[in-house]
């Protein structure tokens, strides 16, 4: 059986007896359930005759235990940061040794800082020990009083486990948006990025095609920080592809009305205004690297310099950058500050696309109809059939979302807002799903395929590819020239320099001929366009 022993402060005023005749360094020793072997009394100087005379009568009533006297000085008993230094120092040095001794810190001598002091370092296993709290008797009871241990080995309380588990468990619920999602990747995602949210301030990089959710899941992280008390202040979104130039600088870090011609006011900017909360760069890979660099030195430093100004403004806040590119690649070819990105990628999240999540597609059709009929103000749902031939389209592996969330969520309001009496049928269905197919097919069209069947027709089709990329880039050169004679300055420039070609304009007009095209026409589509 392990030996009991408490380290605890003297006591000046209640182990000196003055007022009651309980003293606690005193009386913590008669109680018979609990024997203690070594009791460890710390003290300044100053009163060093107060505790020899506690040790003496300790030892006198009680042979079997061994009191040993410790100096620790400190100028301010309530200076927290004097006072933890010392203890620390303390339990530094002290050489326990638990697989043979039973610690116990005595919390209830000493000011209210060595309380909390003894509580910081017994949670963090610096001291090895249980908390003991103890209190004079009660009524007219003349024992040695109360004596109540708490052990600070949480995992230990199944109860309060579950508690933790089931905050765990919301807090998840929160970051899905409260979807019941299958996909075990993604959950794992969600789990990880929770414990990073409540427990570091560090930047958080979410990466992700368009509609993966990356503003939805910013927001939600928002939110989490807010409920977890890490933040007090409000989330400012900035769409980063929108911001160009000065524009961008005077956006983001603010300026001073002489720095911008015509400006009436000074502008705080939007870093100011994320002070205390978060900002989310949505986007990131937009910005350039002038813009990059004053993140990087915001971040770490909490200060910037707005427009025009000669002083720093301070504004600390949690950053959470959004990114639909590749950054590492970015880096790579100069478009991305490689420290910025070491700085971001601490906690880097890939938020994977829809077509990889097929079991989470019923989950999140549930969620848009749910949404959808909120904002339209009646019940929806599906025809038994039309809901299975949905289904089956949405996760079929040839089905490639390219929108993403985005695209099924536009998908589900179309069909809701179109349903009569609320029913979506199966051809309604049907229509959606052509709709879809023939939205996702023009948009991934070739563009010089596009450019020629404005000018020719399905005859463009007939062209060869070698063919159809060359002659688009004819016609744009067209487009952008004041007259066939400059549009073939600008197409044949090579051969002018050899002196191979005089006639420039003769032969881009013999070249258009060829496709059944001439300068007029090519102007004109232009205007017509």
């Amino acid at each position: 059986m392990k030996k009991n022993v408490v380290i605890g402060f003297l006591g000046t005023n209640l182990d000196a007896g003055k007022r009651r005749r309980w003293r606690p360094s005193v009386q913590i020793n008669d109680h018979p359930d609990f024997p203690i072997t070594r009791l460890e009394l710390l003290h300044d100087r100053r009163w060093t005759g107060l505790a020899t005379k506690i040790k003496g009568e300790v030892e006198r009533a009680h042979p079997e235990t061994e009191v040993l006297l410790h100096e620790v000085n400190v100028r301010d008993p309530w200076d927290f940061e004097e006072m933890y230094g010392a203890m620390f120092d303390f339990a530094r040095d002290y050489g326990f040794d638990d697989e043979r001794e039973e610690y116990h810190v005595h919390l209830t001598t000493g000011t209210h800082v060595a309380q909390i002091c003894w509580f910081l370092l017994t949670e963090a296993r610096h001291i090895p020990a249980k908390l003991v709290q103890t209190g004079p008797p009660r009524g007219d009871d003349t024992g040695p009083g109360t004596l109540q241990i708490v052990d600070l080995d949480l995992s230990r309380y199944n109860a309060l486990q579950q508690r933790f588990d089931l905050v765990a468990k919301e807090y998840n619920t929160l970051l899905k948006g409260g979807i019941d999602t299958k996909n075990a990747a993604f959950n794992a995602m969600i789990d990880r990025m929770e414990v990073v949210t409540s427990n570091s301030d560090a930047p958080l990089l979410l990466m992700g095609s368009t509609g993966t959710g990356k503003s939805d899941l910013a927001a939600r992280l928002y939110e989490l920080k807010l409920q977890r008390r890490r933040i007090k202040g409000r989330l400012v979104h900035v769409n980063c592809s929108t911001l160009k130039g000065e524009r961008a600088m005077s956006t983001l870090f603010g300026h001073r009305r002489q720095a911008i011609p015509g400006a009436g006011a000074d502008r705080r900017g939007l870093l100011q205004e994320a002070d205390g909360g978060v900002l989310f760069l949505d986007e990131i890979d937009e910005l350039d690297l002038d813009e990059q660099a004053m993140i990087l030195h915001a971040v770490e430093t909490g200060k910037y310099l707005p427009l025009g100004s000669d002083y720093e403004v301070t504004s600390r806040f949690h950053l959470i950058a959004g990114a639909g590119r590749d950054l590492a690649a970015l880096v790579a070819n100069g478009r991305f500050r490689a420290d910025l990105f070491a700085r971001l990628n601490l906690w880097t999240f890939h938020l994977p696309a829809l077509r990889d999540r097929p079991e989470d597609i019923d989950p999140n059709i549930a969620y848009e109809l749910a949404r959808v009929e909120k904002l339209l103000g009646q019940q929806l749902s599906f025809n038994a059939d039309a809901f299975t031939r949905y289904q089956r389209f949405a996760i079929d592996p040839g089905t490639d979302w390219p929108g993403n969330f985005r695209d099924l969520s536009a998908s589900v309001q179309r069909m809701c807002t179109l349903a009569p009496r609320g029913r979506i049928t199966l051809a309604m269905v049907e229509e959606e799903i052509a709709t879809l197919r023939k939205t996702w097919r023009d948009a991934t069209r070739d563009p010089d395929l596009q450019l020629l069947q404005a000018h020719l027709g399905d005859a463009a089709q007939e062209i060869d590819i070698f063919d159809q990329v060359q002659l688009a880039a004819v016609i744009r050169i067209c487009q952008k020239s004041a007259s066939l004679s400059a549009a073939g300055r600008t197409l044949f420039a090579a051969s002018r320099a050899a002196r191979a070609s005089r006639n420039d304009a003769d032969r881009l007009r013999k070249y258009l001929d060829k496709f059944g095209l001439d300068w007029a026409r090519c102007q004109a589509d232009a205007v017509s366009g």
